[in-house]
């Protein structure tokens, strides 16, 4: 996982034009009183539903994949949290940025 910078994570080192990177953050809460979930799972799968990647969240409750072009579901779970679910697009030379309220 890379550090973490106000704003996201950077994607510096990373050739965006040649990768569909998604990438965000996990938050308990809302607005200003919002914190960063560490150590949450946030799951990738694919537009049929099927797994295809897990990656846990860092200190800042950031995480990222480098997935296909597509249609995604991320899946987050984290303690004393119902699942949450969020359909994400994925194209080569971007970068989706989610974050995900819990």
């Amino acid at each position: 996982m890379c550090g973490a910078k106000v704003g996201g994570l950077s994607v510096e080192g990373i050739n965006t034009t040649k990768e569909a990177v998604i990438q965000g953050q996990v938050l308990r809460g809302t607005g200003d009183d919002a914190t960063p979930v560490a150590g949450a799972y946030v799951r990738l799968l694919d537009k049929s539903g099927e797994f295809t990647a897990e990656v846990p969240t860092s200190a800042t409750g950031h995480f990222r994949f480098f997935a296909g072009d597509g249609q995604w579901t991320l899946r987050t779970l984290a303690p004393k949290a119902d699942p949450v679910d969020r359909v994400v697009q994925a194209q080569t030379g971007s970068v989706a940025e989610v974050q995900i309220s819990i």
